[in-house]
């Protein structure tokens, strides 16, 4: 039985939430050493279950989100809806899958696929 090789869809998986936590200010020391963290566990996790490897980029940023709902606080957070108070995004869908895309828990709003959020914008200035 042939073992599929995992480190691509493993690094794109990195690269994808590399680029969400830099994008959103998020990536310091603490968020990148939770991410080698979560691909690490992850690289078990493909090598048992090859057939998951669509699965595996959503489930890294979800690992992430819960490392660092417990040292940093929420991440990322929406700043696609009109809600007064500070929320987070999610990964949708829940369990991973194909093309996870980070959703408003708030409004449900699709804001961004995976790997894809730009930085929040501030109040623009005029002069």
């Amino acid at each position: 039985m042939d073992i599929p090789d995992t480190d691509p869809v493993l690094a794109a998986a990195r690269a994808q939430v590399l680029h969400d936590l830099e994008s959103t200010g998020a990536a310091d020391p603490g968020s990148v050493s939770a991410l080698e963290d979560a691909v690490a566990t992850r690289r078990w996790w493909t090598d048992q279950w090859p057939e998951g490897a669509a699965y595996v980029a959503g489930l890294v940023a979800q690992d992430v989100q819960d490392a660092l709902l417990e040292t940093r606080g929420r991440w990322p957070l929406c700043s696609a809806c009109d809600a007064l108070d500070p929320h987070s995004l999610y990964v949708h869908p829940d369990l991973g899958g194909p093309d996870p895309t980070w959703v408003c828990e708030v409004s449900g709003i699709a804001v961004a696929p995976l790997g894809e959020l730009v930085a929040p914008r501030g109040p623009e200035v005029k002069g």
